[in-house]
């Protein structure tokens, strides 16, 4: 493995032997697409505007992937290039965490790869794979990965991928029974379960989640994974919320409605966070310490998948439809 990790160095010190500084630039706004950030805007973007359904399963996944990956780099505690047993001078961006697998290279194929399996078409598999590569080369430019971090971030995310595909097969297939109550598919397992199901299977894996992995990585997906699941289950259930623009507002109007719920919701977003920041200083000694930071983020949560569309309801910017 140490030979790996030194043919590796080598090639990123000859990658960086092209830099420049707008180069850098490019780069750092490349990478931007994989982190957390770039998640932030493009997940409720997509439930927001683009299609509710597919929006919280692309999250739920993300936030799957992204776990796996935390839980990974601990496990493996691989150095990175600018480790001080390698050469630290390579690094153009702070990062903490080990190497190995990189999560720019997983959560970005996973996302993007989903994202074009939804149109079908090749030039969208083409711009996806391509945005994955782009990725995946800022993070060996910017010093921060080996290329073996970027080959394990590929493996780990297209089995993410895998296991997507499938549960969204069972959960399009139509029950083989008389109705959504009698059918044996994994869609009628759930309607069958009720919301008092949805909520202990969420509840059930954001312990895992924590039991598994305790610390502000463990606390911040589990939160998000519970807030998701239960917002998206409260959507479902009481408010209706599809992102569809109501019939009425066409042509030019249409983008305008798409446009103005995706500012408020976003500014409500930062709103929510920003709030519990100042409310909750970052004391990880202190005993309220863990809940409140794990509540942050299922508050979060809520608010994109059920909070917002409720507002877009009540602002006239959504239709109320018949809960599914």
């Amino acid at each position: 493995m140490e030979n790996i990790l030194q043919w590796g160095l080598e090639l990123i010190r000859t990658i960086q032997s092209f830099s420049s500084v707008p180069l850098t630039a490019v780069m750092r706004t490349i990478t931007w697409l994989g982190d957390a950030a770039g998640y932030v805007i493009v997940l409720p973007l997509i439930y927001w505007c683009v299609d509710e359904k597919k929006g919280v399963r692309l999250g739920l996944t993300v936030l799957v992937s992204a776990w796996i990956n935390i839980s990974l780099k601990y496990l493996f505690n691989q150095p990175r290039p600018f480790f001080e047993a390698f050469d630290p001078s390579v690094a153009m961006i702070p990062e903490r965490l080990g190497g190995l697998p990189s999560g720019h290279a997983q959560n970005s194929l996973v996302m993007w790869i989903i994202i074009a399996s939804w149109g079908k078409k090749k030039w969208m598999y083409a711009a996806a794979a391509g945005i994955c590569l782009l990725v995946s080369f800022s993070r060996v430019y910017l010093g921060v990965h080996f290329p073996s971090d970027i080959l394990g971030g590929w493996i780990l995310g297209g089995l993410v991928l895998g296991a997507y595909f499938v549960i969204t097969r069972q959960l399009e297939k139509e029950p083989d029974g008389e109705g959504a109550a009698g059918g044996n598919s994994l869609k009628a397992l759930l309607e069958r379960g009720g919301f008092r199901a949805e909520m202990i299977i969420a509840a059930a894996a954001a312990f895992v989640m924590i039991l598994y992995r305790p610390g502000d990585e463990a606390l911040l997906f589990s939160g998000m994974l519970f807030g998701t699941a239960a917002g998206y289950s409260l959507n479902r259930r009481y408010i209706g919320f599809k992102s569809a623009p109501p019939p009425d507002r066409t042509g030019v109007v249409k983008y305008g409605v798409l446009l103005f719920r995706f500012l408020a919701g976003i500014a409500g977003t930062f709103v929510v966070l920003a709030a519990f920041s100042k409310l909750v200083p970052k004391d990880p000694g202190a005993a309220y310490y863990a809940l409140f930071y794990f509540v942050r983020f299922v508050i979060t949560a809520l608010w994109v998948y059920a909070g917002a569309p409720r507002l877009y309801q009540l602002l006239r910017l959504a239709e109320v439809k018949e809960k599914s």
